[in-house]
């Protein structure tokens, strides 16, 4: 029985107690991971850049005024049509991403064609992972452009550019306007009447987006847009330096073609369509006034209310 047990001890193959590591080290290390996450591997190499790239672009850098305005966020621009267009419109760009392997259609030519005669953006060939990941899964149709983040103005900074030049200020204040393209047309209307810049509050408010600069139609690269971390305080500020508060309501106590401090030195205040003015900024505003509008429309949005004032007081002006 002894030497049965002797024999038994010396079998091969797994013994009691081996945890199950032969079988273990028999079992595959599942699917080959693709080549953009292989080290030393050209694309691993290629997707690392784009991402270091991408973060320096994305990085928010404090404004070399002293924090005087600041700068918002970059941007991305995706889908062939959108990059396009922007790129036409002249939207301040970086970098323009193109998928490797891309369909090279009319569209993606364009791009190309409009980013190398721009200069200053630079293409990077970026695998279609990267681009997902960087998209947010957008379908960006293997073209993304980066926007770069837009400097903002300090509202000061607009009425003593236009006392240097020896104007009156002309400047709109918008109070809570959430759409760019309503900013973008706020923009191109103070740009067509000789207005000297736009403020925003720096919370719950548009900003100067690629949507905002499209609809700008090139005026945003002649017009300052200033941010206000305190709208209220800033038209404060705007009072004491001599500048008269008027702001736009349904409700004002006079009609704006009546009003003769439009020929002066003066901010006018525009608020969304739907609310109006805020309470604070409303009660700041030196004067209410309202727009006549005989056809029965109760409201205009703030694009087209900016400019029918702007042009009564281009109008007064001259």
């Amino acid at each position: 029985m002894a030497a049965n047990n002797r024999r038994m001890s010396g079998k091969k193959g797994a013994q009691v107690g081996s945890g199950g590591q032969r079988r273990r080290g028999l079992e595959g290390k599942g699917p080959t991971p693709p080549a953009e996450a292989r080290k030393k591997h050209k694309k691993n190499r290629i997707a690392n850049a784009v991402a270091k790239a991408n973060a320096k672009q994305t990085v928010r850098r404090p404004s070399p005024r002293g924090g005087r305005g600041g700068k918002g966020t970059s941007e991305m621009v995706v889908g062939r049509n959108s990059v396009v267009e922007a790129l036409r419109e002249g939207v301040p760009a970086s970098m323009l991403y193109v998928q490797q392997f891309i369909d090279n259609d009319e569209r993606v030519r364009e791009a190309l064609q409009l980013a190398a005669d721009r200069g200053g953006i630079h293409l990077m060939e970026a695998p279609r992972p990267e681009l997902d990941r960087m998209t947010n899964g957008l379908n960006h149709q293997g073209l993304v452009l980066q926007v770069p983040p837009y400097e903002y103005a300090h509202p000061e900074d607009l009425a003593a550019a236009a006392y240097d030049e020896g104007k009156d200020p002309l400047i709109v204040a918008l109070d809570g306007v959430t759409d760019p393209r309503n900013l973008g047309a706020v923009v191109r209307s103070v740009s067509a009447f000789g207005g000297h810049g736009v403020v925003v509050p720096e919370r719950r408010a548009a900003g100067m987006t690629a949507g905002a600069w499209k609809t700008s139609a090139g005026a945003a690269a002649r017009t300052p847009v200033a941010r206000a971390s305190n709208l209220t305080r800033a038209l404060e500020a705007y009072k004491k330096a001599g500048l008269v508060v008027v702001g736009l309501a349904a409700d004002g106590e006079a009609e704006v073609g009546d009003l003769e401090a439009l020929g002066g030195p003066v901010v006018i205040v525009v608020g969304s369509e739907g609310k109006g003015l805020s309470r604070l900024v409303g009660e700041t505003c030196d004067f209410r006034v309202r727009i006549p509008m005989p056809g029965g429309t109760e409201s205009l949005n703030a694009g087209v209310a900016a400019g029918v004032v702007l042009y009564e007081a281009a109008r007064k002006r001259a």
